[in-house]
């Protein structure tokens, strides 16, 4: 009766709640006090790193009750290795997996959640690649194998034939496969006496290996090099299917025509992929993701359970399931593929695969069309037999998805179509990081944003400031701020911090973790000065969380496969940087319509333009819908298609294509007599060509959404949304310098207001200019600053801002507070040294000869007393000038706790706390681990102050650390 008991008041609590925040955002747009203080449902989350499943319920409530004190919104447990990885040393080893140990402490995690009212999402297996211990051979991810003879007939052939063998695929296989085959299909074809060149990119286009971590481009599979008369080496009817003919002994019996005949038994096996970067002992193979039945098996074996033992906390609590990024290679077969391949590709697959082989079937056009239909299906399973089947079962529970099902990592999928299946789109993005030194490395969020807006989910997560190489050296502002601004201007709006590692008391400090990622957790020493960044951050999810993204430009990024969109700033629409664009796949393109002259999304998104890929290669379907959306009034920009790629009815669709490409664009004689610009109008809309969509709106006389003018060589970005009739943009400047700008907004007749998301501040702009339906707001901001511009309140379109050239205080120096400083220490972290000591100058702690303070790690409060200034005009800062390492402190002023500053300028206003004498001043000031780690190097273990498993490498610097001035007070006025 009390089980029943509290399973209503679960139940009553969730509906409760649910209809609390439904009410809240029904309530209309921005809400200021919201802003300034955002509640923890805008909080952000982090992988909750179980590292080799070292635990313990002691930590595991320590953690979750420090997220939820710093205004998290939630966690993802996610168990993996990866500790000793980069010459570190291993962690010990906990309980596996899904053991009976390991579920109680995950049971236990999930009643803290629920305690503290904290999201949880759990990744299904420790490590990534999904599989494990338990997976079989037969349940493996599969690779077509083949062997090859040659007879000579007429002859009656009775032999056993060579059984393919992992040698003879393209993968070469790490696990004994247990003799582990499965025959598909013994083909048999004249053989050919010509020669000619290998198919290009053969391994790629047959779905066998990856193409790359970093979102590569993947249209150069659609071609390959020019044909050669005569090189085909069979027509796809004289393949002749003898399967029938083969014993299950593996013996032909086959009455041989005459001539000479290619003989050749194609089966399956499992290919080399492991599960990777897993605990203990949960290795193994990964599993078949193009079968249904394998993923049921492993849910009904490891995920149900888990589900069905925390009751209703699944679905109120647990309410995310993911997986981690495809990193396990390719693969190209599965049971039942032949079938799914009809299924979907209406043709039989069997005469076609020798090409797998690097054999030219039909001619290389055609057989590249088969590859190209090869990988569409193996994508199509990928999605809709793993991805699909996936949310299905989590949705029985009310848990929806948040893998990382669509790259980087080039794997045979679609990325769009992947994300259908999600909840939350996740991605990743990376802080700098030698591993990945580029943006093009280190930035994905745009593919995820898209996907949120063609599918209509709020949530667009990354995992967030992954590293590889740094650790504990950090720069809050540089670092992690700039990075998380710069995808915030791609669609970002939750972000999940990699990583959190949870770390047993017994382990030290700064404790164990994992071998990669920004360390951000209770264990930093920063952690408690932590709360202004967190903030920041909850500021811009607040309200990027909420309204719909306008982009002027839809970019249709083609039906090849693999396929995952790159970057923002890749901007295949070359739509930058007046307007924004987002991407959207074969699927979600089908369901658009024309709605006064835009082309619409069901849930009503729309957009100016549809712009197709420049590869001149569209899918039959696609040219269909783009001829319907163009009768229906929409403008399309691209080039005229001039390829299928495709043998889904081949070669009527090359007819057809024809057809409706001349009346898309024109008849012409050939491809060289098309003009290289040019405009079609068909129907109600038109089709454009040899212009960019940025030429195309500006020709339009489509004003520019934003234009952010600033000094030459500067980047700037922003994102714009509506908020129920609120227009918000998030502008940001990505260079380490201050920057002045003029934003000029497409909007009219209403007054910009300045939201700062690193104070909460909000102030109506003074100095803006109304022209044209264009609002220009001069800007002023600091290093990898930004600000939201939010235009909210009417006003008449002939009024202008009352003052001329900026929105920001002008400061002067009318104090330095030179002379010494009292600098107090943590005496437990001075190994012996003195803790309080007397700075003459502001001076770097690793320029003191106390051994004590040179290596120091941790927080050290500065203090002095002095004097204001007399007779000054204007409101009075305190600017902190330079701070080293990690760049945050906290200001107190006559007892007064007056902040955290953490990104320039590292300024305060005091002018409601100073008094004309003896002003009492405390600053206190944090820098990272590393310097107390680099002094420990060399000691003894015992005489170590620190413990970790991460390697000090003898490579490391000191870091500059601690207050470095001029510590200033200064004098703000309006221009």
């Amino acid at each position: 009766m009390r089980t029943t008991s509290y399973f209503l008041f679960l139940y009553v609590s969730l509906l409760s709640s649910v209809v609390a925040q439904n009410v809240a955002q029904q309530a209309g747009g921005l809400s200021e006090a919201t802003f300034a203080t955002p509640p923890s449902r805008y909080g952000i989350r982090c992988w909750w790193w179980w590292l080799n499943g070292n635990v313990t319920k002691e930590a595991i409530t320590r953690d979750l009750e420090a997220m939820r004190a710093k205004g998290f919104s939630g966690a993802c447990i996610f168990d993996a290795g990866g500790a000793e990885q980069r010459g570190n040393a291993q962690v010990p080893e906990g309980p596996m997996f899904g053991s009976p140990a390991w579920r109680e402490l995950y049971f236990h995690a999930v009643r803290e959640a629920n305690r503290l009212g904290l999201v949880l999402s759990m990744s299904i297996q420790s490590g990534w690649n999904l599989g494990g211990p338990d997976i079989t051979p037969a349940e493996a991810a599969k690779q077509l194998i083949w062997s090859e003879i040659t007879v000579r007939g007429p002859v009656t052939y009775r032999q056993a034939l060579p059984k393919p063998t992992e040698k003879t695929g393209t993968q070469p296989a790490k696990h004994e496969s247990d003799g582990f085959y499965r025959d598909v299909a013994v083909l048999a074809f004249p053989k050919s006496t010509s020669t000619h060149l290998p198919i290009r990119d053969l391994k790629a286009k047959s779905g066998t290996v990856e193409l790359g971590g970093s979102a590569p481009d993947t249209r150069f599979l659609l071609t390959d090099v020019a044909p050669t008369p005569g090189e085909a080496d069979t027509s796809p009817k004289a393949v002749q299917n003898l399967t029938a003919h083969l014993t299950a002994q593996g013996v032909l019996e086959w009455q041989v025509p005459v001539g000479e005949w290619t003989i050749m038994r194609f089966g399956y096996g499992p290919t080399s992929a492991d599960v990777s970067t897993s605990s203990g002992k949960w290795q193994g193979r990964v599993l078949d993701p193009l079968n249904a039945k394998t993923f049921n098996r492993y849910w009904d074996t490891h995920v149900e359970p888990m589900l069905k033992m925390i009751g209703p906390l699944a679905g109120k609590t647990l309410k995310y399931l993911q997986t981690d990024s495809w990193e396990a290679g390719g693969c190209n077969w599965t049971d039942a593929f032949a079938q799914e391949f009809r299924k979907r590709r209406g043709y039989d697959i069997l005469p076609y695969l020798p090409v797998v082989t690097g054999k030219i079937v039909g001619n290389r056009d055609e057989s590249n069309r088969f590859l190209a239909d090869l990988r569409k299906t193996i994508s199509d399973c990928v999605a809709e037999n793993h991805y699909a089947v996936f949310a299905e079962r989590a949705r029985k529970y009310g848990i929806g998805l948040q893998p990382e099902s669509a790259g980087p990592h080039a794997g045979p999928f679609d990325g769009l179509k992947n994300y259908g299946y999600s909840e939350i789109m996740m991605s990743e993005f990376w802080s700098p990081s030698p591993h990945r030194p580029t943006p093009v490395n280190r930035f994905f969020v745009k593919q995820a944003s898209s996907a949120a807006h063609i599918y209509n989910k709020p949530l667009v997560g990354a995992e967030s400031f992954t590293t590889i190489g740094p650790h504990w050296n950090d720069v809050i502002w540089s670092a992690m701020k700039s990075s998380a601004d710069h995808e915030f201007c791609a669609g970002l709006n939750l972000v999940y911090l990699h990583t959190f590692t949870c770390s047993p008391k017994e382990m030290g400090l700064p404790g164990q973790e994992y071998f990669a990622g920004t360390h951000f957790n209770p264990n930093v020493t920063w952690w408690d000065l932590s709360d202004g960044f967190i903030q920041y951050l909850m500021r811009c999810q607040y309200v990027l969380q909420q309204g719909q993204s306008v982009s002027d430009v839809l970019y249709y990024y083609g039906d090849h496969v693999p396929n995952i969109a790159r970057q923002k700033a890749d901007d295949p629409a070359h739509a930058l940087p007046e307007f924004d664009y987002d991407i959207i796949n074969e699927d979600r393109l089908m369901v658009l319509t024309v709605k006064n002259g835009r082309i619409t999304l069901p849930h009503g998104l729309s957009y100016r333009v549809l712009v197709l890929p420049d590869h001149k290669i569209l899918s039959l379907a696609a040219l269909r819908k783009v001829s319907q959306l163009v009768q229906a009034g929409a403008t399309v920009i691209g080039p005229k298609p001039n390829s299928t790629a495709s043998l889904v009815g081949y070669p009527a669709s090359e007819t057809e294509r024809k057809l409706l490409t001349n009346q898309l664009w024109g008849a012409t004689t050939s491809e060289s007599d098309e003009p290289t610009r040019g405009e079609h109008r068909t129907g109600t809309g038109r089709v454009i060509w040899g212009k960019t969509a940025r030429e195309v709106l500006l020709s339009d006389n489509i004003q520019p959404d934003a234009e952010l003018a600033g000094p030459g060589g500067m980047d700037f970005d922003y994102v714009h949304k509506t908020i129920n009739g609120e227009d918000i943009y998030f502008v940001s400047n990505q260079n380490p310098e201050t920057a002045q700008l003029k934003a000029t907004f497409r909007i009219s007749g209403r007054r910009p207001e300045l939201w700062n998301p690193v104070t909460g501040e909000i102030l109506p702009a003074t100095a803006f200019f109304q022209q044209d339906g264009q609002t220009t707001v001069p800007l002023t901001l600091s290093p990898y600053g930004s600000v939201f511009v939010i235009f909210r309140k009417s006003i008449p379109t002939t009024q202008q801002g009352t003052a001329t050239k900026l929105n920001a205080l002008t400061y002067r120096p009318v104090k330095t507070l030179s002379g010494s400083w009292q600098v107090q220490f943590d005496s437990k972290w001075t190994a012996g040294s003195p803790s309080t000591v007397t700075f003459d100058t502001l001076v770097s702690w690793t320029t003191r000869p106390e051994d004590g303070i040179h290596f120091y790690s941790g927080k050290a409060t500065y203090r002095k007393t002095f004097d204001a200034p007399a007779n000054v005009t204007g409101t009075l800062f305190l600017d902190l000038g330079s701070i080293q390492d990690v760049g945050v402190a906290r200001v107190r002023l006559n007892g007064q706790d007056l902040g955290i500053v953490w990104a320039p300028p590292f300024r305060v206003n005091v002018a409601k706390w100073l008094k004309p004498t003896g002003n009492q001043l405390e600053i206190d000031v944090v820098n990272s681990w590393r310097n107390r780690l680099i002094g420990d190097r060399e000691k003894p273990k015992e005489q170590r102050l620190t413990q970790t498993n991460i390697t000090v490498r003898p490579d490391w610097q000191l870091q500059t650390s601690g207050l470095l001035g001029p510590v200033q007070l200064l004098a703000a006025t309006d221009q």
